[in-house]
């Protein structure tokens, strides 16, 4: 018969054991702050290491082999590690889990490589894309972008453009919007036009050359004639749809030739993305 101190010494160690293996066996909590995006639940015994957020920025999606897009709008990154002592599903995986997830809500897959998957959704009155990058050790990084238009907060005006061009000689005209790679005035870009409009017709012996800038993305050539052609949107915009007389203006592109930012980030290459008036 067993001693019935060895009893309680042998309950006790049992008892430690089971303690240490449900601390092993305990998931790990996520990252403070972060949770799942709405459009995804994330992979089973995976926890978010890191997520951010940011209310307006811009991604490059890929859409084929060759073709992509930037899309602007609400962005999400969220990082996803295993769980430890859990088995890691591998890349493939991953990405069909995400490719079949944004099919049953009538989505689409825009491409897919040994590494990434590019989707896309329109849900709730608005596109979602995402990328899903599977190069993360044991786990993956989802981008996501709700598009939308920026709210317009700098607005342009026809009193602060005078002060600009008495005060240096240039002005930056806020409110000018262009699609990636085209020199297409975008509807939302009016007001702005308008403004400009308004001073030179407050100002009938004011001359301006109207000049495009670009970020560095791209070929230097290609982006002089881009900057060109979208100075020359503005100022057919003012002639054609605002009655200034086309004499008085003189687009000219000058490309990344005058960067007010370092082109090394997103936030640098938006800024160097822009139309001033220069006074001639």
């Amino acid at each position: 018969m067993q001693h019935p101190r060895f009893i309680v010494c042998l309950f006790a160690a049992m008892l430690l054991f089971a303690s240490v293996i449900a601390v092993q066996a305990a998931p790990q909590a996520d990252a403070a702050g972060c949770s799942d995006h709405p459009l995804f639940t994330r992979m089973t015994n995976m926890r978010i290491t890191y997520c951010k957020t940011l209310p307006f920025d811009s991604f490059k999606f890929k859409t084929g082999k060759t073709t992509d897009t930037v899309v602007e709008g609400r962005r999400f990154e969220i990082k996803y590690q295993i769980q430890e002592g859990k088995e890691y599903p591998g890349p493939l995986a991953i990405i069909r889990n995400h490719q079949q997830a944004i099919a049953k809500i009538g989505g689409t897959t825009l491409y897919e490589d040994q590494r990434y998957t590019w989707l896309k959704v329109a849900q709730d009155g608005k596109e979602i894309w995402a990328q899903v990058d599977t190069a993360w050790g044991k786990g993956y990084m989802l981008t996501i972008i709700e598009k939308q238009a920026m709210a317009q907060e700098v607005v342009a005006s026809a009193e602060l453009f005078k002060t600009g061009l008495n005060t240096t000689g240039h002005v930056e005209v806020p409110g000018i919007f262009f699609d990636t790679g085209k020199s297409i005035l975008k509807p939302e870009s009016e007001a702005a036009v308008a403004e400009v409009a308004k001073l030179l017709k407050a100002e009938p012996g004011l001359k301006v050359y109207v000049v495009g800038h670009t970020d560095n993305t791209a070929a230097l050539d290609l982006n002089l004639k881009l900057s060109r052609d979208r100075a020359e949107a503005v100022v057919q915009a003012l002639a054609t749809q605002h009655g200034i007389d086309q004499a008085r203006l003189i687009g000219q592109g000058v490309g990344p030739l005058a960067p007010v930012a370092s082109n090394d980030s997103e936030e640098g290459r938006a800024k160097n993305r822009r139309v001033e008036l220069v006074k001639q």
